[in-house]
């Protein structure tokens, strides 16, 4: 049987990561100049690869990140279900110190087991887990082998546990970078080998 390799990426940096500011799905920010860097390191470590699909969310920095690979014509798709998690009222909020309280404070729920919770306006962790779930099952059930996806960084932490069966409360255990890269394998019956954590070597 065929193996599936999955290469999961984050999307290069924006202004808002520079700043600090809480960007989640309802900010649309393009990468920066350094994330276009970012972007064609990753792209000129990896267009060796033949991947069959490219994956993207419905926010542009993902797209913008892979843009190499699309370039070259591969098949590719927009995945809303990716997207990044919701922070409802703090979107586009900078990290002030009771800002920061206040995340500080959700995570602390989110690690206790409280994965119902949400910040005001926002998303839980279950709701964002039930979309990820739906957007896995697409990417899955296409018959490709070797597949890209680009994705955000709280939303990709909560993917990964979804694939390698973590409970969601320990998904910080998945750090992640501008532009990193996991790199998975599908071993069958969906149990995923991780093969690459927060890879950035391609960056130095």
């Amino acid at each position: 049987m065929a193996t599936k390799k999955i290469y999961i990426v984050r999307h290069g940096q924006t202004d808002y990561n520079l700043k600090g500011i809480v960007q989640g799905s309802g900010i649309d920010a393009p990468i920066n100049s350094y994330g276009q860097e970012q972007a064609k390191a990753f792209f000129e470590a990896h267009k060796h690869i033949a991947f069959d699909k490219v994956y993207y969310t419905a926010l542009q920095r993902t797209r913008q990140s892979i843009a190499g690979f699309l370039e070259l014509g591969i098949p590719s798709e927009s995945l809303p279900e990716m997207n990044e998690i919701s922070w409802g009222k703090y979107e586009g909020v900078p990290m002030t110190h009771d800002e920061n309280q206040y995340y500080l404070h959700m995570l602390e729920k989110w690690a206790s087991g409280d994965l119902d919770y949400a910040i005001a306006g926002g998303e839980s962790p279950n709701m964002v887990k039930r979309r990820l779930k739906k957007g896995l099952k697409k990417i899955l059930q296409d018959g490709e082998e070797t597949v890209l996806l680009c994705m955000h960084g709280r939303a990709m932490r909560m993917l990964l546990s979804v694939m390698l069966h973590y409970p969601l409360q320990y998904m910080d255990l998945f750090e992640h970078q501008n532009l990193c890269c996991y790199e998975l394998t599908l071993m069958g019956n969906l149990q995923f080998r991780l093969d690459r954590y927060n890879d950035t070597s391609y960056l130095e």
